[in-house]
């Protein structure tokens, strides 16, 4: 199944330094938020059920990544440098950075100086739900259930998300519930079914009016 990934706008992304010489940083904050409505993703408004994450968060083995770069590795929860819970707010992270000169002036400075904002997260889902109004076209999906969550990752520049899985989704949702016929297709129809007939009734009285009449000519010969 192909991975889903969405951009969350959070402001609680931060850098946390321990006490001691050695002063650890952590990289906090929400890397998905419930409850409320995206932005138009193309087509359809979406937004995630509190406690969708709970299945997931004990099958998933996420990494942080950095802008989604598999060779910048915050952490992992294999390893125990990730952690992710979920409250009411949505799916929380703690991310144990590598203490090399690298993250500390791509990833940890920017974050502290507010210049990135914003975090993504790689998911696939196992449930979800669909609604749409019939006359504005508008689409809507709750996720309910998500089946693994694959990385989380603080972001420099927010992609446009990637919505061929979620419209797939929305395709088959859709499949289910056939459009209905308009009012005037139903009545042109019915004339349409109405008319045959008739014509038909018309010609073989046409052709039994030729008949008699050629016999007619035929008796007085």
């Amino acid at each position: 199944m192909k991975v889903e990934r969405r951009i969350v706008p959070v402001s609680e992304l931060r850098v946390k330094h321990g006490e001691g010489e050695t002063r650890k940083a952590t990289i906090e904050g929400y890397a998905a938020v419930a409850g409320k409505w995206s932005e138009d993703l193309g087509g359809f408004k979406e937004r995630i059920k509190p406690g969708a994450f709970a299945a997931a968060l004990k099958v998933s083995d996420a990494r942080a990544l950095f802008n989604h770069d598999s060779n910048i590795v915050l952490g992992r929860q294999s390893a125990g440098t990730l952690r992710l819970s979920e409250d009411k707010n949505g799916l929380f992270m703690e991310v144990d950075p590598p203490d090399t000169q690298l993250v500390r002036d791509m990833v940890l400075t920017p974050i502290e100086r507010g210049d990135i904002t914003q975090q993504s997260f790689g998911f696939t889902v196992e449930e979800d739900e669909w609604t749409e109004n019939r006359e504005t076209g508008e689409a809507t999906r709750t996720i309910t259930r998500f089946r693994e969550i694959f990385d989380v990752s603080p972001v420099t520049f927010p992609a446009y998300p990637d919505t061929d899985v979620a419209l797939r989704s929305l395709g088959e949702w859709r499949s289910k519930f056939p459009e209905p016929k308009p009012a005037d297709a139903t009545v042109e129809a019915e004339e349409e079914q109405v008319a045959v007939p008739m014509h038909k009734v018309k010609a073989n009285h046409r052709r039994r009016l030729n008949e008699i009449k050629q016999k007619q000519i035929t008796t007085k010969e």
